[in-house]
């Protein structure tokens, strides 16, 4: 998919590769917009995983079961994290796109670190101590606090920020920030939603977008973020309604793609947009 991106700098910005339980290199994509770590079921294999259960996976097209287990050891050049879960599913779409990709290091990786992606020189950086954050700037965006049920599997809070759009007045709208998705989506599944803006969208074809399924083009939106205008947002919403997911985190996707570069710091759950 265009806006997924095989990242290859880590840290102090030179290459790193992706290593599972000591084998490897591997290759991966960065995907903030999912909650943990992925693998397809033929790395899984060869990792010899064993599997501890399923759990639901929720997607833009509604919710698909995955097998659980629990990876030793993630390493991402100097950068490492022990005992992290992992979902086995098949990348589809993914691997179409490269079939080189065995694998999305998700939010139970990243969320261990400071974490800024640069889209001008395609660089992702991570840093363990307060370095990073420290030398970037710029209006800090709260992260939502997540809703999610107690009794879920303990994966990382989602990445969701509060802004709202000229289409939906004093709304708040919950967008969750995903650096594998390259364009905005508003979700179907929210009533709010249904009665305003998205009664106004256009069908724009069979296959536009994620997951091979029909999207229905809104007017352009003016977002406010924090104390920044974000002019003429192109958002999305899906035309498929077969599977509604009522307890969705957000009620849409806001892409990284559309800024030049995002700091995220998960610990002190902020986020800096074009950060200096």
């Amino acid at each position: 998919m265009p806006g997924q991106r095989r990242w290859t700098q880590t840290a102090n910005c030179r290459p790193g590769p992706v290593k599972i339980n000591n084998a490897g290199p591997f290759d991966f994509i960065v995907d903030t917009g999912s909650q943990v770590t992925v693998i397809d079921p033929a790395l899984a294999s060869e990792l010899r995983l064993k599997l501890l259960g399923s759990a639901g996976l929720v997607s833009v097209s509604g919710i698909a079961q995955a097998s659980v287990g629990v990876l030793d050891l993630i390493e991402a050049d100097k950068h490492s994290v022990k005992k992290a879960y992992v979902l086995v599913q098949d990348l589809g779409a993914i691997r179409e796109a490269d079939a080189h990709i065995r694998g999305v290091l998700g939010l139970n990786f990243l969320s261990h670190f400071g974490l800024l992606i640069d889209y001008r020189h395609d660089l992702l950086c991570l840093d363990e101590t307060a370095g990073l954050q420290d030398s970037v700037h710029g209006e800090h965006i709260a992260l939502v606090p997540s809703r999610k049920p107690d009794d879920e599997l303990p994966f990382t809070e989602r990445l969701v920020v509060a802004v709202r759009l000229t289409g939906t007045g004093q709304r708040e709208i919950r967008l969750q920030l995903d650096s594998g998705s390259d364009g905005p989506i508003l979700y179907t599944d929210n009533s709010g939603l249904e009665q305003s803006l998205l009664t106004r969208a256009k069908l724009q074809g069979p296959e536009v977008g994620d997951a091979r399924s029909a999207f229905a083009v809104l007017p352009l939106q003016d977002m406010n973020l924090g104390s920044r205008i974000v002019r003429n947002v192109p958002f999305v919403t899906p035309v498929n309604r077969s599977q509604k997911v009522a307890d969705r985190e957000a009620d849409g996707i806001l892409p990284t793609v559309l800024f030049k570069r995002v700091f995220v710091s998960y610990s002190d759950r902020f986020v800096i947009f074009d950060p200096m």
